[in-house]
């Protein structure tokens, strides 16, 4: 059962919300037309959308299964007009971030650097183990290329992330491990943050070597508002994936999208 949205959210992955299952938080960033909304309903629903409205911010929430564990991927699809302003309301909300351009346009390559100066300061400030991905999209778009797939790598390697190239028009599967990849390194990082947890030692005689005293208290997760973008809309998606045993899939879209 897809999960809705709340104002209180863990800063730690590994949290268990009222429904039984972690979260992992990705917002996709990139210029216009990078093809965010794209990559975002592949994903979700291994289907291409040619037409939608790029001034409309949303947010889906999907149930996935990465390496035998279950987990609830929450995708904010950003309609940033004029680069990376006004960003607050999600860099404070990310596990991850999927920072997008176009390899056929060189414009969306340049535009892509401006987000991640804005991430990289943002995470090494507060949160210097989130992950960050940079994705060349419209690869079926080869013979037109602007950007090369070397200058894609040096771009990732001069910020220290993750750097793939896919098509949200033609390769579901290469799509679905980039957002897959995403969940496993939020998972790490979560992991890096976490305190270890003491075990406690029994004697042969039953009798306890310390205190429970001494056990140093649980980690309180921390809560904070969700942001709600002022033109955004919630939209539950149930993935082909999460519900094979009895309903086909559905998914619910803004007027906006044209699905083929």
């Amino acid at each position: 059962m897809s999960l809705m949205f709340g104002k209180a959210r863990s800063c730690n992955f590994s949290a268990i919300p009222e429904g039984g299952q972690p979260e992992v938080n990705v917002v996709i960033l990139g210029v216009m037309g990078s093809g965010k909304s794209a990559l975002t309903v592949k994903f979700l629903t291994k289907r291409f959308i040619s037409e939608y409205d790029p001034n409309l911010e949303d947010t889906y929430s999907s149930e996935e299964m990465v390496d035998q564990q279950p987990v609830v991927v929450k995708v904010m699809d950003t309609a940033d007009q004029d680069g990376p302003v006004n960003c607050e309301r999600y860099l404070s909300w990310a596990s991850a971030f999927l920072v997008v351009y176009s390899i056929d346009n060189r414009r969306s390559f340049e535009g892509c650097q401006q987000y991640l100066e804005a991430v990289t300061v943002h995470t090494k400030a507060l949160q210097p183990e989130t992950p960050i991905i940079l994705l060349g999209n419209k690869l079926d778009m080869e013979r037109y290329r602007q950007v090369s797939k070397s200058d894609g790598s040096a771009l990732a390697s001069r910020f220290g992330c993750l750097f793939f190239e896919v098509s949200a028009c033609l390769d579901f599967l290469s799509v679905q491990r980039v957002f897959h990849e995403a969940v496993r390194e939020a998972r790490q990082a979560s992991d890096k943050r976490s305190p270890p947890l003491h075990p406690l030692y029994i004697s042969e005689d039953n009798k306890p070597l310390f205190s429970l005293a001494t056990v140093p208290p649980f980690t309180t997760p921390c809560y904070k508002e969700l942001p709600v973008p002022a033109t955004a809309k919630l939209v539950t998606v149930k993935s082909s994936r999460a519900q094979s045993k009895r309903r086909a899939p559905t998914l619910t879209l803004l007027k906006g999208f044209k699905i083929f």
